[in-house]
């Protein structure tokens, strides 16, 4: 299956090789590699560019994706961007941006419904057509395809033609339409008549070009069947061994479709009637044949290219939500037809079944996963991870056969912040993709040695799921005798030139070995890349050599407690140093230090109380002790600063703030509708919210780091989302009490969105009965409270209201999203931690 590639590394004879060249060093730094034969450190420039499609035209890589952004690069690894965004006229891929997409725009995308206030410009392609035939007869053009959308399913599909990659381009068309109605209908914030005969449908009609509307478009009260049919998002175009043109396009909704394209026009060739395939899959007369995805599960971005040494078509696609929370992550099918079906290593087929959990189709490439450094590990405070990577695109090398991922991600505690990211991918044995652990630095396929595979590894499997969870490496070790033991055990070999088989706590690996570079100890280290029988992907990066004794002396160099002085709150003790070193905690005062880090304060008005930790570090024969001295501050009273007590007005009882007043289904919109209301509370009357308006409290309710916010309440129904408590500094800067949260719909503290932080209960309140909720924020340590008991804490918690002067809050609505519908009662914010006296007499009825 890897013939080529054998016959590529035939001639290296090196462990490792590297194409100097290409990794962007000085001519100095390639002398110093070459005399002593160690590649020289790698230099990366990042771009920001979502949903990358990649071209090479002449000597130079260029990527486009969503919302006009786009990058070239002469290497994958010093990129610079060089489009304007939504800039109009003037834009420098469209010109006049609004008049060059007008076409499109007319349908969806341009200031219109979801999109209002903006654009919705999505994921081009770009390719060169040699067969094109321009408007002075003339053949060969670059056509991009991109897609305008204005709500979930209301979208469309164009193209614009350019003699130059880097545009102007001119738009040609639009000519796949989604989210029509049967008879006249109009969304929100919009004056575009959905009417399928105003799409480009009649037309076709017309021309005979397809047979006549389909019924099976329509549900029964004449909107878009959505569940069966596309949201026209994502062209992209590929090519079949014998040049034939396709484009395959579409998202959740009814899921992924293929068609094929005249290259002449660049325009799909529409089936023109409805059929099935041999497998029974879905031929559409106008839409074309589904291939993957459908009945609103995720998937998209759909990227298909055929490899010439297996015979396969590889269809990319990515599940989740984009996101940082939304745990985007890659998946694989292949198949050896353009046009399906496409199935994976376990031999699901891409067009799951209705009610089906997607999770277990498609073999998962990347998902969130982070080499986390241990204790003593090198490169430590350097973590390397991913948080919801995904919308690829691939490039084949046509002369070394090199295979490379392009996509975007974002980064674990960063954020929303995305960069472009380039990852080499390999074939294995069994014919499927695997990728490197890390980002493409130079490096070169090379016959390798078991004494090189030999030694310590962090190991990531980056498992099935579409969750927002990150995979966290575990410690193994490879052994001479090709057992693997640590954290999980197996075996080993290495077959051929540098062929990977590993079964590891069960699971079968099939991939390859390779040296890549590695960020955290900035030296190239050995890593293997392997699809397990179970269609999930692992990851493996060795540690440097070092002795047991080595490794006890790094740990304890390393191991250190912070805030000694004045502990408040629980300890994080770690338990795991480098290479699986244990570290193992012993206290001289269980009652107030437990050896788990758990920490019982002493009452209000108590004294301090020292407390000494002993930490036992073990690795092999070798043990090593370190103690540290730590002081418990007993609790302090937090101070009422605001109270709202709803009976029959919106006052602060304090007198400290001035009353709350009432707001539109918006934080930041007058109420226009509905008026409050008041109901029969916990303690007297409760404020009741109908769903349509919420409550605005004055500005700069919490003004510090250190503040509590206690409150009952009683949802009518729980929607995500839909906070009891918001308050905001602005609107990237927020904490959001949710009674239905993110975390598989649990009552949680959210804060977002630079970084993200979820404080889940783990549990879920339940509508139509008063629950007691609250939590406090303590100089980065929060504890989110439930009926009075402690249900989450955590470290870490960003401050959101210590430097703003002027932070807004809310009952019941935020920026986005519906709001809370049920009653709210005794809202009390407090300067400070809330104490356990003071929790339970908050708590009680």
């Amino acid at each position: 299956m890897r013939k080529n590639v054998t016959k590529k590394l035939a001639v290296a004879t090196l462990a490792f090789s590297l194409a100097v060249s290409a990794a962007g060093v000085t001519s100095e730094q390639a002398s110093a590699a070459k005399a002593d034969n160690t590649p020289a450190e790698p230099t990366f420039s990042n771009a920001t560019v979502h949903d990358p499609s990649i071209i090479k035209t002449g000597n130079t890589f260029y990527v486009f994706g969503s919302h006009i952004s786009a990058a070239k690069s002469p290497d994958l690894m010093h990129w610079s961007n060089f489009a304007n965004g939504y800039t109009t006229p003037g834009n420098t891929l469209y010109g006049d941006l609004s008049k060059t997409l007008a076409g499109s725009f007319k349908w969806a995308g341009e200031n219109d419904s979801d999109s209002k206030g903006g654009f919705a410009v999505w994921a081009p392609d770009v390719i060169w057509n040699s067969k094109y035939v321009n408007k002075d007869g003339s053949k060969g053009a670059y056509t991009l395809y991109y897609s305008t959308s204005s709500t979930y399913i209301r979208s469309a599909i164009g193209m614009a033609v350019s003699q130059k990659i880097e545009g102007p381009y001119e738009y040609t068309d639009t000519f796949i339409y989604t989210g029509f109605t049967k008879d006249k209908a109009f969304d929100a914030n919009s004056q575009v008549d959905k009417k399928w005969t105003n799409t480009n449908i009649k037309t076709l009609i017309d021309q005979k070009k397809i047979s006549a509307e389909n019924p099976a478009w329509f549900n029964e009260n004449g909107s878009y069947a959505n569940q069966q049919y596309p949201n026209a998002i994502d062209p992209t175009i590929f090519q079949d061994a014998k040049g034939k043109m396709w484009m395959t396009y579409g998202s959740w909704s009814g899921g992924i479709f293929v068609l094929e394209v005249d290259q002449k026009t660049g325009k799909p060739i529409y089936p023109g009637k409805d059929g099935k395939t041999k497998d029974g899959r879905m031929i559409d007369r106008y839409f074309g044949t589904k291939i993957a995805g459908g009945y609103g599960k995720s998937g998209e971005g759909p990227y298909i290219q055929y490899n010439k040494d297996t015979g396969y078509f590889y269809l990319y696609m990515t599940y989740g939500g984009l996101a940082a929370n939304g745990g985007y992550n890659m998946r694989v099918f292949r198949s050896k037809s353009a046009d399906g079906p496409y199935v994976d290593a376990r031999g699901h087929q891409a067009t799951w079944p209705a009610d089906t959990s997607n999770d277990e189709y498609g073999n998962k490439l990347i998902g969130n996963f982070l080499f986390d450094s241990k204790v003593g590990d090198p490169g430590k405070e350097q973590d390397y991870g991913y948080v919801s990577p995904g919308h690829n695109s691939v490039y084949t090398d046509p002369k070394t056969g090199q295979l490379f991922l392009v996509f975007h991600t974002r980064f674990p505690g960063r954020g929303e912040e995305h960069e472009l990211r380039i990852h080499q991918m390999f074939i294995n044995k069994e014919g499927w993709p695997v990728v490197s652990p890390y980002r493409y630095a130079g490096e070169q396929e090379a016959k390798v040695s078991d004494k090189m595979i030999t030694g310590d590894y962090q190991f990531v499997d980056h498992g099935s799921d579409s969750s927002p969870t990150i995979k966290k490496a575990s410690y193994i070790r490879l052994n001479e005798d090709h057992t693997i033991t640590g954290e999980l055990q197996g075996t080993w070999k290495k077959k051929g030139t540098n062929d990977a088989e590993l079964t590891i706590n069960g699971k079968r690996y099939t991939g390859v070995f390779v040296k890549d570079w590695d960020p955290m100890s900035k030296q190239y280290v050995m890593t293997f890349t392997a699809l397990s029988d179970q269609a999930t992907m692992g990851w493996g990066s060795r540690l440097p050599d070092a002795p047991d004794k080595q490794v006890i002396e790094d740990v304890y160099g390393e191991l250190e407690l912070s805030g000694t002085s004045g502990i408040t709150a629980n300890l994080e003790l770690p338990t795991i140093g480098s290479r699986g070193t244990t570290i193992s905690w012993t206290s001289s005062n269980e009652q107030i230090i437990a050896a788990n880090g758990q920490v019982t304060r002493p009452e209000s008005g108590s004294t301090a109380v020292p407390v000494t930790l002993t930490a036992r570090i073990a690795h092999g024969s070798e043990t090593r002790t370190k103690t540290f001295d730590v002081t418990v501050m007993p609790y302090v009273n937090a101070e009422l600063t605001a109270r709202y007590s709803f009976d029959q007005n919106l006052n602060d009882s304090t007198g400290q703030h001035g009353a709350g007043e009432l707001t539109g289904d918006r934080l930041d919109r007058p109420a226009t509708v509905g008026s409050i209301t008041y109901g029969t509370g916990v303690h007297g009357q409760s404020a009741v919210l109908d769903g349509t308006t919420g409550i605005r409290l004055p500005n700069g309710l919490i003004h510090s780091n250190s503040y509590s916010v206690s409150m009952w309440v009683k949802p009518e129904q729980l929607s995500v989302y839909s906070p009891a408590f918001f308050g905001a500094a602005d609107s990237d800067h927020w904490i959001s009490l949710l009674p239905r949260g993110t975390d598989s719909d649990n009552t949680m503290l959210w804060a977002g969105s630079t970084p993200w932080y979820d404080a889940s209960t783990g549990m879920k309140i339940p509508a139509g009965e008063w629950s007691h909720l609250a939590f406090t924020v303590d100089q980065g340590t929060v504890t989110v409270y439930v009926n009075g008991k402690a249900t989450f804490t955590g470290s870490g918690f960003p401050d959101r209201f210590s430097a703003a002067d002027n932070a807004s809050f809310g009952l019941g609505v935020n920026y986005w999203d519906a709001p809370f519908k049920g009653e709210l009662d005794e809202l009390q914010v407090f300067e400070g931690g809330l104490t356990p006296a003071q929790l339970a007499e908050l708590s009680s009825k």
